[in-house]
């Protein structure tokens, strides 16, 4: 398995992924948002490759605080398929994802987790990997 930045030939397979995770999108969505993210240098798409297929996507984006001085990274996406889960991927992703935010220069990283009963197994894998839960995230669509 390798871990690499997505590229343009991953877009169809990361439709899949990210269907998966609860966002279904259309490889045209995925190119008109990615194709833009690409360019930033804040923003980070990773992909873990296993046997020719995308089987995992970290979407990173290093980030300044408020509160204090410095920078952290919060992975705004993270998916493994499940025809992979419980094999090792997430953790190779993850460390992967840990390794783009130091090399950033970021004091830490955090993530959310959705409430739903079907992401408990990702929390008890984010708890496993050293993550703390700390807060309750709110959110509002304005459409």
């Amino acid at each position: 398995m390798t871990i690499r930045t997505l590229e343009k030939n991953d877009y169809k397979e990361l439709t899949i992924l990210l269907e998966e995770l609860g966002y279904p999108s259309t490889e045209e969505e995925i190119a008109e948002r990615y194709d833009k993210l690409a360019n930033l240098p804040d923003y980070a798409s990773l992909v873990a490759v296993a046997n020719g297929s995308v089987v995992g996507f970290s979407g990173i984006c290093r980030m300044h605080y408020f509160e204090q001085n410095g920078t952290y990274a919060r992975i705004l996406a993270f998916v493994i398929s499940s025809t992979v889960r419980k094999q090792g991927v997430g953790t190779i992703l993850l460390e992967a994802s840990e390794k783009w935010a130091l090399k950033n220069g970021c004091s830490g990283i955090t993530l959310n987790s959705g409430n739903r009963p079907e992401r408990q197994a990702a929390h008890f894998f984010y708890k496993a990997n050293g993550y703390l839960a700390k807060s309750t995230g709110f959110s509002k669509s304005f459409s």
